[in-house]
């Protein structure tokens, strides 16, 4: 044909406009959404999801194959403008699932082609217990009741909410005393650092307590209000692992493509978010690696899992884009090389846990030690390992952290060393070195969780400096373009700037409501756009504060029990997570996913809010 040019532009030119006129009338889906009377219900959530989704081949224990391409139907997520419409062009060839959501009131769900236009009535939900059942987490969590001790609240919040919500369906549902005894003794085993006066009291606390909210459901207040800013919101999910995964960090690469770890089956996620292509790599093994890594007794009872390493966290070098990642399981830091899908690990010979990781403009790779109280620092020239040690607050914590590779190795013997352990209100023993950033100056910054507090490895001398935060919990913490500090307060449901120039602290609490009631696990910063972004792992949502202008706003997410860890944000200001809940099942439709939220809305653009709402989050405010 190519000889005969007029025939050959014809053709050319057929194949353009039949092209042009296929985008041109691609039918988009309007879903409007109405009360009984009539009236557009705007900020309602429309999901929609492909019925009929691409076959992945499991045959690797009921997982993709490693380096398989795979790809996945994204779930799309909007919310009704004005008049009550969203408007869908994906999937217009397919089956697809609609579900509405909103605040108070009955889901709706159905299915219909994708091209097909959909009018639906959303009602109340009249049945006090319903409704109370259908709020996030964080308002069961703020109305039980423990008594007059705020410190014993927090405590519970903080040595109880490391995996998964509390006041989810899970936890909040009536259960006698002996079942919270038993839940409790098999949590400290797993890690977490009760001390001995709340172990007394919680499990009956916590039975008097989900009893009397499931007796007086009225007693449940309402969620966070769903503003007008979510208009002009989407939000992509993809579904990846299964019910026994734990989707725990993730990575946005300079590449394009996000990294996702599967910390309970040692398995990295690269996927594609264009066209929800995906790759599953198996963390590369050695001969002497045990199941469980060195902590093998820890998930002797979890009913499935892979852990010889366990993946944690990520940090892309700026030399050469290799992807470094903390495995918490082994005295090992691993790299990836994102071009050649190539494994390297880097064998420690000593240090615990190794946690949040950072790596400098030196190209030096930084990390927490979470169990041995240290920060290690790796250096790719000489491939070689430094190791600072951090002050102990006392004696007994000296001789525990000492002693942390006889301790992990009687615990992998069977002895249960953390329930036979006194344990005290500081949590004496285990500092918990947790977040890790550097700022613009090249200092090294970390948060001591357990040890209430921060600090510092100064870039050109490496003196460590530490100073104690007058808040609990200080989890992660993120530099923003200044050079200053936002930290996530974990159990005081707030975010703290800190100012290394003049040490000082400034609160911001979360405009949750109630108020007090979130647990942000970890916050990032967009620095092009000074934006903070916050987990709001107990209230199903993400959490936006515009550093400039000192305003908030909220975003909930698809899913109830969406408990994430971690926050990426691309050059284009998207924002990815992962829903992260330990166990998975516990997610609403016990599916992890891969979250990306594309704000899309005009930074300079004013949005009013609910004017009731903000004056009783204001009240909280200065009573507090």
């Amino acid at each position: 044909m190519k000889n005969n040019p007029i025939l050959y532009f014809v053709a050319v030119i057929t194949v353009l406009i039949n092209t042009l006129f296929s985008v041109s009338f691609a039918q988009a889906a309007t879903i409007t959404v109405t009360d009984k009377n009539g009236k557009p219900l705007s900020n309602v959530m429309v999901r929609q999801t492909a019925v009929d989704d691409y076959n992945l081949d499991k045959s690797d224990h009921g997982y993709p194959p490693h380096g398989k391409l795979n790809r996945v139907s994204a779930v799309n997520t909007k919310f009704t403008n004005e008049l009550g419409q969203v408007e869908f062009s994906q999937y217009a060839d397919k089956n697809v699932r609609i579900r509405l959501r909103a605040p108070d009131m009955e889901d709706v769900t159905s299915e219909m082609m994708g091209d097909q236009d959909a009018s639906f009535v959303m009602k109340p939900i009249t049945d006090v217990l319903k409704r109370a059942e259908s709020r996030p987490a964080n308002t069961w969590l703020a109305a039980l009741d423990m008594g007059n001790d705020p410190d014993l609240k927090q405590h519970y919040i903080l040595q109880c909410g490391f995996c998964h919500q509390q006041g989810s369906y899970f936890f909040r549902r009536p259960r006698p005393e002996e079942n919270w005894q038993e839940v409790m003794n098999r949590m400290i085993g797993y890690g977490a650092r009760i001390h001995d006066d709340a172990q007394e009291v919680l499990p009956g606390l916590l039975a008097n307590g989900y009893k009397q909210l499931y007796e007086n459901p009225e007693l449940i207040p309402k969620g966070t209000n769903w503003s007008p800013i979510l208009q002009d919101a989407e939000i992509t999910s993809w579904p990846i692992g299964d019910s026994f995964s734990q989707m725990h960090d993730l990575l946005y690469h300079s590449n394009g493509l996000i990294y996702i770890g599967d910390n309970l089956q040692d398995r990295l996620y690269e996927l594609n978010p264009k066209t929800g292509e995906f790759i599953v790599y198996r963390l590369k093994r050695e001969t002497y690696d045990k199941h469980g890594g060195l902590m093998s007794a820890r998930l002797a009872t979890f009913p499935k899992h892979e852990t010889f390493a366990g993946i944690h966290s990520f940090a892309e070098s700026p030399k050469d884009g290799n992807i470094f990642i903390t495995t918490s399981y082994q005295q090992r830091l691993v790299e990836f090389n994102p071009r050649t899908k190539e494994f390297t690990n880097h064998h420690m010979d000593n240090g615990y846990y190794p946690h949040t990781v950072r790596v400098d403009q030196q190209d030096r790779v930084w990390f927490t030690m979470a169990l041995s109280n240290q920060i290690a620092m790796f250096d790719r020239t000489n491939k070689e390992f430094e190791l600072f040690d951090l002050p102990a607050r006392n004696f007994q914590e000296g001789v525990t952290v000492s002693l942390m590779g006889v301790i992990l190795k009687l615990m992998d013997w069977g002895l249960p060393l953390a329930n036979w352990v006194s344990i005290d209100e500081q949590s004496s023993g285990l500092p918990m070195p947790y977040g890790i950033d550097i700022t613009p100056n090249g200092d090294i910054w970390f948060a001591r969780l357990l040890a209430d507090s921060i600090g510092k490895i100064d870039a050109k001398t490496k003196q460590v400096t530490v100073y104690d935060t007058p808040f609990k919990g200080p989890r992660r913490l993120r530099t923003d373009s200044k050079g200053n500090l936002w930290i996530a307060a974990f159990p005081e449901s707030m975010i703290v700037k800190f100012d290394p120039i003049t040490e000082t602290y400034t609160n911001y609490p979360l405009p949750v409501y109630p108020l007090g009631s979130e647990t942000p696990y970890s916050l990032n910063v967009d620095t092009k756009r000074d934006i903070v972004w916050v987990n709001g792992n107990t209230s199903d949502a993400l959490y936006s504060f515009n550093i400039d202008k000192q305003e908030w706003q909220h975003f909930p997410m698809p899913k109830r029990v969406t408990f994430t860890r971690d926050v990426e944000i691309a050059p284009n200001g998207d924002v990815y997570t992962t829903n992260s809940s330990f166990p998975s099942w516990h997610i609403e439709d016990a599916q992890p996913t891969l979250i990306r939220l594309r704000p899309s809305y005009d930074l300079d653009k004013s949005y009013d809010l609910d004017k009731s709402y903000d004056s009783d989050v204001k009240k909280q405010v200065d009573a507090n």
